[in-house]
């Protein structure tokens, strides 16, 4: 009997591996339980977790539920470590045993810090219930089921439950599982930590983005556009890549959630690239001005690319592409620095903390750093130094083409100044001819240049003025309009040189017959006078007239033929009426004017005003 049970306890210790893999197989992994009352245990959430990568080919890679899994995979403890893969393939398996051991029904959150996942399912078995939430870039934003960044899977554990947790993640590019296991408390808490870190750091980037466009509608200056361009275009790189664009921007196209990502980074790298050759003054046919043309051609053709090549090939070769544009903008800031173009040393400094966030960053997002989200928050802070580098290097560069322009303005004003003393006597000189000249020129362009008498021009000009100086000081104005009889005859008999002489003739007649100092006789004709008599009543003007054209009439002139002749004028008068515009004034004298040669010329009538309604 004793033999008996010696050979039982052989048999039995030499069978225990093999039971204890096939209890393993069917429980799916031999991974510890966690107990979620115990908040080390939660904060050492890692230590629970088991996980298994299924390339192509393998059944476990084209299982789509856990009870598809073989009896016997052989799953990998993650021992603390967090599940950071480069792209791959592969499909991995997530398995987590969870209990609570309170005395009442408690519910907490698993949460997957990384939004860029494609395929996401989540499986809770308990108590012969299983619930599954499919999800992921690939479905709709709303197929998380709770609107959120990240990905959330509500556990409730009932008192003394044990539910096991098993997740099927694949993705097209790194495979980031940052896991935590959280209270409702805090996972508000630190949703709230980050919603003021996210506002804060997104806030600041569109104000700067905003400000920057604005300078550039004021002062034109190219970089601050494309500055605006850059913050922009960067700010919804991160914002993609934060799972914000997914969850604001384009919640229901699954299909663009991805290619956001690729394009707005290559818009980002186009603008660096504007950015950087309209800042830097890069001359033109230098080496780095080349180098910036082929990168910014070199963005163009990427982003036509993102358009056709899957993610998985964009991704990296965007990533690519920003980076050496990053490295090669740091270089030819270098070499600008050091040709003496001071506001060149801040952007460097820059680019050196954009090409440090930026190369941790994207380790990071390609599975080589895990902690994505101290990466993030690290990569904001790169973003926010470069941009306030970089607004400072723009002052820089405001200030030294200010200081240039200081020069250059006090240059100029001493050579001025100099030259004003040099020249001060023969501008005097200048003027002193010039006002001579302005007033010949104005004596020409309101004089009669046959006849001496003021224009047209003149009459134009000084009407209003004697028509607003009667009406103001109540003193009578009086118009008279003279024309001579039968002019054309004259013209017509012995040649206009004849009747330019009688023309020279009856000015002065005027001349002879307006003797006050502000009576005005004036040519506006070929053969057509007027008279301005300010202070002249109708009594007086007609004096004047009848006086002048006896003299003309009753004065012979002797013609080319030696004929004797006779010239007579009709004349048309017209007094300023209370109301009256001086358009008015004139039509009264023209009609009287009129009158007189219709009552057979000779003569001077006055037209009698008529009252205005």
């Amino acid at each position: 009997m004793s033999l008996i049970m010696r050979l039982f306890a052989i048999l039995s210790l030499s069978l225990f591996p093999a039971l204890a893999t096939a209890n393993s197989g069917s429980l799916r992994t031999g991974c510890p339980t966690l107990e979620a009352t115990d908040s080390g245990a939660r904060n050492s959430l890692m230590q629970y977790i088991c996980f298994y990568s299924a390339p192509p080919g393998e059944p476990a890679h084209n299982a789509s539920r856990p009870e598809q899994l073989p009896e016997n995979l052989a799953w990998t403890p993650a021992h603390g470590r967090d599940l950071v893969f480069s792209a791959t393939k592969s499909v991995y398996w997530i398995h987590l045993h969870i209990r609570n051991s309170g005395a009442e029904r408690s519910l907490w959150y698993l949460k997957l810090n990384y939004p860029l996942l494609d395929e996401i399912t989540f499986w809770q078995t308990g108590d012969d219930t299983t619930e599954s939430i499919v999800t992921g870039d690939q479905h709709p934003f709303s197929s998380r089921g709770i609107d959120y960044r990240y990905f959330l899977l509500p556990v409730t554990l009932d008192a003394g439950e044990t539910r096991s947790i098993t997740l099927r993640v694949h993705s097209s590019g790194a495979l980031n599982v940052p896991l935590s296991l959280e209270t409702p408390a805090e996972v508000i808490a630190g949703s709230n930590h980050l919603t003021l870190t996210h506002g804060l750091f997104y806030g600041a980037l569109l104000v700067f983005a905003v400000f920057n466009l604005l300078l550039f509608f004021s002062s034109g200056t190219a970089y601050y556009f494309y500055n605006a361009f850059y913050m922009a275009a960067l700010g919804l790189f991160l914002f993609a890549m934060g799972g914000f664009a997914n969850q604001y921007f384009w919640p229901n196209s699954t299909g663009f959630a991805n290619m956001s990502i690729p394009l707005s980074l290559t818009l980002s790298a186009l603008a660096m690239t504007l950015f950087g050759r309209s800042f830097l003054e890069v001359s033109r046919g230098t080496t780095s001005e080349t180098a910036l043309k082929t990168l910014a051609w070199s963005c163009v053709g990427f982003l036509a690319l993102t358009l056709v090549l899957p993610y998985s090939k964009t991704i990296v070769l965007n990533t690519v592409l920003a980076l050496t544009v990053i490295s090669s903008l740091f270089v030819i800031a270098a070499v600008r620095w050091k040709q003496g173009y001071q506001p060149a040393l801040w952007y460097l400094l820059a680019w050196l903390v954009m090409l440090i966030g930026g190369l941790i960053y994207a380790l990071a997002a390609f599975g080589y750093l895990t902690d994505f989200l101290a990466r993030e928050a690290l990569m904001q802070f790169a973003v926010g130094g470069q941009v306030i580098l970089l607004n400072y290097a723009m002052v820089q560069r405001w200030r030294l083409l200010n200081q240039k322009l200081l020069e250059v303005e006090h240059n100029a004003r001493t050579e001025l100044e100099f030259k004003v003393h040099e020249r001060t006597a023969q501008l005097r000189s200048i003027m002193r001819e010039l006002e001579k000249a302005n007033r010949q020129l104005s004596a020409l362009s309101t004089n009669d240049a046959l006849t001496g008498l003021h224009n047209r021009r003149h009459l134009d000009n000084i009407f209003p003025e004697l028509c607003a100086e009667a009406r103001r000081t109540g003193h009578t104005l009086t118009l008279a309009l003279v024309d001579a009889d039968h002019f054309k005859t004259i013209n017509d008999t012995w040649g206009h040189s004849f009747g330019d002489a009688c023309l020279q003739f009856i000015a002065e007649m005027l001349t002879r017959h307006v003797k006050r100092p502000r009576d005005i006789a004036i040519r506006f004709g070929g053969e057509e006078f007027a008279l301005l008599l300010p202070e002249t009543d109708a009594a007086g003007a007609r004096k004047v007239c009848e006086t002048l054209l006896a003299d003309i009439a009753n004065t012979p002139l002797t013609s080319p033929d030696g004929t004797e002749i006779r010239i007579t004028l009709s004349a048309g008068i017209a007094s300023l009426s209370a109301g009256e515009s001086q358009n008015q004034l004139f039509e009264r004298a023209d009609e009287a004017l009129y009158a007189a040669k219709s009552e057979g010329r000779n003569r001077a009538l006055f037209s009698e005003a008529t009252e205005l309604a």
